[in-house]
């Protein structure tokens, strides 16, 4: 995910792209560059896709859920065509087909409507939630946490003192009606139990202003019982 990473919210620059192109260049490997996030970005221009780098090294997949209505579950796909054919019978053999009014609510609201307007709106949105999520933790949060400044996407990623556990944590938060989400979830190794996952697009501005409010006052009372 080269943009906007989930969970981290980090996006790869502009050289490590180009990097990655050059290394897939004669080779056999296929890249999956998973891109949901890539139209939600908010500071500086967008950066070329991996898929125009190395078209025939790359596939790229996009979602409908993250620009257009949560709960439209489709996606989009642009692979070479050998590879287009094997994935369409992969998928007829997974679920053998796309929901199909769900597909035609997305085709009728793109023929209707200015998608680009959407977008633009919703990010302009979203950089004001994220400003404002990470303008309260610069105030609010004890100076032992450090978090991410995502360019684009829907997450903050927190980093926890020594001695804090995420999962201590989300279940003192959730007590007070906050939702976090323990970064452990994203290791495979059994890492990442100093992480959190913080979302800003779920939230209208006075529900972050209170939901950051109450998580500070749990981190500190969490930091004065690991002391």
């Amino acid at each position: 995910m080269p943009n906007s990473q989930n969970p981290s919210g980090t996006t790869w620059s502009a050289e490590r792209r180009r990097e990655v192109a050059d290394a897939l260049e004669g080779t056999g490997t296929l890249l999956v560059e998973d891109d949901a996030y890539g139209e939600l970005r908010f500071d500086g221009p967008p950066l070329t896709p991996l898929c125009a780098l190395a078209p025939e090294r790359t596939l790229m997949t996009g979602s409908f859920s993250k620009v257009l209505a949560p709960g439209l579950r489709l996606g989009w796909c642009v692979a070479p065509p050998e590879v287009m054919h094997h994935l369409v019978t992969a998928k007829q053999a997974s679920d053998l087909h796309s929901n199909t009014f769900a597909q035609q609510v997305a085709a009728r609201y793109l023929d209707a409507a200015p998608i680009d307007e959407h977008v633009a709106r919703i990010t302009g949105m979203y950089r004001r939630h994220r400003d404002l999520m990470l303008a309260l933790a610069a105030d609010l949060f004890p100076g032992e946490v450090s978090w991410t400044r995502p360019d684009g996407g829907m997450f903050v990623w927190l980093t926890l003192p020594p001695g804090c556990s995420s999962m201590a944590l989300f279940e003192a938060a959730l007590k007070r009606n906050v939702a976090i989400l323990p970064g452990l979830l994203f290791y495979t190794d059994g890492g990442g139990d100093r992480t959190v996952r913080l979302n800003f697009s779920n939230a209208d501005e006075p529900m972050l202003e209170e939901g950051m409010h109450r998580l500070a006052r749990v981190l500190a009372g969490q930091l004065r019982a690991a002391s």
